[in-house]
């Protein structure tokens, strides 16, 4: 009797050790725990922070504050979410370190991330057949992975939405843009839009990424928008330099003392609310800029469950900026990862294969009026050389009015996917 008890008393220590590690790891298919039945998810964002070009740390603490709220709420349909961050660094070497980090970790997705490093991130995603949803769209291989689940039409209809937006009101327009490989597609998507509206080819500018000093850019810009002197003839120049774009039009501000003013525009990331509250508000250098944008305007009530959360949850992390377009996209990413998983059977667990083939297969699936129902079925595929995997080709157009990031007057969304259908190959 007395051997009897004392092996039943150390079984039960052993499964109660166990159990207590299973806890701690994370494995989750205990029952009561607190990933439910079907366990942990675990899934990646990665962003650059730090770097001398753009950075997005908006993404992935917008990523941590929606880790908080859905498991604050029971996880998504019985699973808790587990959220890996890692720094992409902008460099080949660290998107591809966090590619792996993410197969290391068996993730599920990578979602709502931004690198112009598609080939250093998308090769070892590819190999472990890990879906890559909601990418900020920088880089060509978001739109030719059979892996790539895009929620926007990335840099590519933002550039041909600024040559329509463009096309409108400019008779000469100068681009200044990142001379790198993926810089060298915008002339070419810039001029697609601009032909649509029978307008002539942008000038090419090219700039050092990481550049301080825009003189000789800023100079050049002037001079092919100074036009002929004619009263109504109007120069416009865009740029589209991430972090660098407010350096930039200082420098061309300086550059311009006979303050002819040309129309300046960019696209949503280079240039942001934050940065117009930043440079003065109602007295911002950017007050009548044209910028086009993927989405509605910040202020449009379609945000504030959004907004809610970065109030609740991102927990004071000044990063997490509700009017950011990187932080926006990754909402967004997550919505979609969440819709996904809520068509899982209860309790069924969710792996990165079953998760594709979700994505592959599934019935659109609604944002909340943030994008067009999204869907990456083989006959959602457009046919844009490049970009055949552009499912969503709509842009918003705005301009800065009183400090403010608003609805152009007189513009609706547009889908550009006809115009990019028409442009020369770029990928």
């Amino acid at each position: 009797m007395t051997i009897s008890r004392r092996a039943a008393s150390l079984s039960r220590t052993v499964v109660a050790t166990a159990m207590g590690a299973c806890l701690v790891a994370g494995c989750g298919t205990l029952p009561g725990g607190s990933g439910g039945s079907g366990g942990t998810i675990t899934v990646m964002t990665f962003a650059p922070e730090g770097t001398g070009a753009t950075n997005m740390p908006g993404m992935t603490g917008m990523a941590k504050a929606y880790e908080r709220w859905v498991n604050a709420k029971g996880g998504i349909n019985g699973h808790k979410l587990r959220v890996l961050t890692c720094n992409e660094k902008n460099t080949p070497s660290g998107a591809a370190d966090c590619a792996r980090k993410a197969v290391a970790e068996k993730a599920v997705a990578v979602v709502g991330s931004y690198s112009q490093h598609g080939r250093a991130f998308m090769a070892p995603l590819e190999a472990e057949g890990i879906p890559f949803i909601g990418g900020y769209g920088v880089s060509s291989e978001e739109f030719q992975s059979p892996l790539s689940y895009p929620v926007n039409g990335g840099q590519s209809v933002l550039i041909a939405g600024a040559g329509h937006q463009l096309g409108r009101v400019c008779d000469q327009v100068a681009l200044v843009r990142p001379d790198t490989i993926a810089g060298d597609t915008l002339p070419v998507l810039l001029n697609a839009g601009l032909r649509a509206n029978k307008m002539a080819d942008a000038t090419d500018i090219r700039a050092a990424e990481d550049s301080a000093d825009f003189k000789p850019q800023a100079s050049e810009a002037l001079a092919h928008t100074a036009g002929t002197g004619k009263e109504k003839e109007k120069g416009c120049v865009t740029a589209v330099l991430g972090e660098r774009t407010e350096t930039f039009f200082d420098a061309f501000r300086r550059t311009d003392p006979q303050r002819r003013k040309p129309q300046i525009s960019s696209v949503l990331g280079s240039v942001s609310q934050s940065l117009v509250d930043r440079t003065g508000g109602r007295e911002s250098p950017f007050e009548g800029a044209y910028i086009t944008s993927w989405y509605p305007v910040s202020s449009d009530p379609v945000w504030e469950p959004m907004r809610k959360v970065v109030t609740d949850f991102a927990f004071g992390d000044d990063t997490v900026d509700p009017d950011d377009s990187g932080a926006q996209t990754t909402w967004i990413a997550y919505t979609v990862l969440s819709e996904i998983v809520k068509r899982f059977g209860e309790g069924e667990d969710v792996d990165a294969r079953k998760v594709k083939r979700s994505l592959n297969e599934s019935q659109p699936v609604k944002t909340g009026g943030l994008t067009p129902d999204l869907s990456w079925r083989y006959q959602d595929m457009r046919a844009v050389a490049g970009f055949p995997r552009i499912v969503n080709g709509q842009v918003t157009f705005q301009i800065v009015q009183s400090g403010r990031l608003v609805a152009q007057p007189g513009e609706k969304s547009l889908d550009m996917t006809p115009t990019l259908v028409q442009a020369p190959r770029t990928a």
